[in-house]
């Protein structure tokens, strides 16, 4: 499917991968294969901005950024697009924000990539030394907190519709994941 829709035979390099620029598809890489996804439901970037719009004020106040779908650099040859990512204050025009800018990333749970998110990236991410982690089940609302230990990520707070989470680094908000349907 991959060689059909970029034309292409064998293992990708990065640069081959960054050749591609924007695509309409979600074109991830890891380690010289493409991950290609469609495009995300409403209700999963319904989730994405209400939850970007919820940590826009704190993250400004601490001097960061939260920005969605951009290319993250775990080490050469990987490079998720995760769905949120609250990093430094970086050049915006880079392509490729690396992980060491990155102080934690959200994936949003579908059905359909449940497993890459609760198993690949979760390893990946902590494996590239990001501090935090946040699942975000799209079905449930349930949002899943992980701080990284070591090279894994433990858990350290699971919030349902009608809680709150309290987050108090790398940012201080709260957020109610029933406002995530707003």
């Amino acid at each position: 499917m991959t060689a059909a829709v970029f034309g292409h035979d064998g293992p990708w390099t990065e640069e081959e991968y960054l050749a591609l620029g924007e695509t309409q598809e979600r074109v991830e890489f890891f380690d010289g294969s493409l991950y290609v996804t469609p495009g995300p439901t409403p209700l999963h970037q319904n989730i994405s901005g209400e939850l970007r719009a919820a940590l826009r004020a704190p993250v400004r106040q601490a001097g960061l950024r939260v920005l969605e779908a951009v290319n993250v650099r775990l080490r050469p040859g990987r490079i998720p697009i995760p769905d949120l990512a609250i990093v430094d204050d970086i050049d915006l025009r880079v392509p490729v924000i690396e992980a060491s800018s990155v102080r934690l990333v959200c994936e949003i749970i579908s059905p359909s990539n449940a497993a890459t998110d609760k198993v690949l990236k979760m390893h990946y991410y902590a494996a590239a030394g990001i501090e935090w982690y946040l699942l975000v089940d799209q079905e449930t609302l349930t949002m899943h907190l992980y701080q990284r230990q070591g090279a894994h990520y433990v858990e350290r707070s699971v919030t349902k519709a009608g809680e709150v989470l309290e987050l108090t680094d790398p940012v201080h908000a709260t957020i109610r994941p029933e406002g995530l349907l707003a």
